[in-house]
């Protein structure tokens, strides 16, 4: 019963962080035109898809280093090698959402979102490979 209790706090914790359309939010993320360095780089520059999430909704579900509702951006990194397709592919799952690969909680979609700025945001992450 407890489990059924948590998994059910849980879904209503993603509805009510990552669900909806704060369309505003997203479209002034999608609007984005600062010129950032990549993570690489140094002098303090801050990467447009940090930038991006730090925008966004996802941090209602994610952390860069501890696993919350969702996995945390190292373990995506982890999991997932840098490359052209990998980004394609999680860039089109963080607009379309998905479940299964994580666990039981599904991610909701982001349709408001470019796929461009998805792409920033998912080689952002990936560069948090350690």
């Amino acid at each position: 019963m407890k489990k059924i209790t948590y998994l059910l706090g849980c879904l209503t914790f993603v509805l009510a962080s990552c669900g909806g359309g704060d369309s505003a939010k997203t479209e002034s993320a999608a609007t984005t035109t600062e010129t950032t360095a990549s993570a690489g780089e140094s002098g303090g520059a801050v990467h447009k898809g940090k930038q991006l999430i730090d925008k966004s909704d996802c941090l209602g579900c994610h952390n860069e280093t501890t696993k919350v509702v969702g996995p945390s951006y190292v373990e995506v990194a982890e999991k997932y090698p840098m490359s052209e397709l990998n980004v394609d592919e999680l860039a089109d799952k963080i607009i379309r959402g998905g479940s299964g690969v994580w666990g039981e909680v599904p991610m909701t979609p982001h349709p408001n979102l470019s796929k461009e700025d998805a792409k920033e945001m998912v080689n952002y992450i990936l560069s948090l490979k350690k």
